[in-house]
């Protein structure tokens, strides 16, 4: 699979090639921050597949948090493309990033839900965490 997208303006353009490792959607107050106030939905696409084509990022970590995601963005508009982890090798793509959003088809998993809002809404069927899900971990009821 290769997936193309960009920020907004069209700034800065990326491809991403492989299969998805996640899609996921994240209800955590920091995405809640980024996306406006709705969770963020995501796809985990390993690192070598992925590389910027047109311009450059510009990129985020909040200093006062130990571990903290840094975030890359269009400098220009502020669209908001992938993070990275520590202790995650994968990128975090963010799904209204992509050329063709429909490739996302949704989520496998909704995490971090404890923080989640109640106008949240997350699909019939898709287990929902209240962190991030341990191994072999059950579910949590929602909201």
């Amino acid at each position: 699979m290769r997936l193309e997208g960009g920020c907004y303006c069209g700034a800065v353009r990326y491809v991403a090639a492989g299969e998805p490792v996640l899609r996921a959607q994240c209800h955590c107050r920091a995405c809640q921050h980024i996306s406006g106030g709705a969770p963020n939905l995501f796809m985990l696409m390993r690192t070598e597949g992925f590389a910027y084509t047109k311009g450059a990022p510009k990129t985020y970590a909040r200093s006062d948090k130990a571990d903290a995601v840094t975030r890359e963005f269009c400098a220009v508009c502020g669209t908001h493309m992938i993070s990275r982890r520590p202790g995650l090798r994968p990128v975090v793509l963010k799904v209204g990033t992509l050329d063709d959003p429909s490739v996302y088809g949704g989520a496998q998993k909704a995490i971090f839900t404890a923080e989640g809002q109640p106008f949240h809404l997350i699909a019939d069927g898709v287990p929902a965490f209240e962190g991030l899900p341990p191994p072999r971990e059950k579910s949590v009821d929602r909201h």
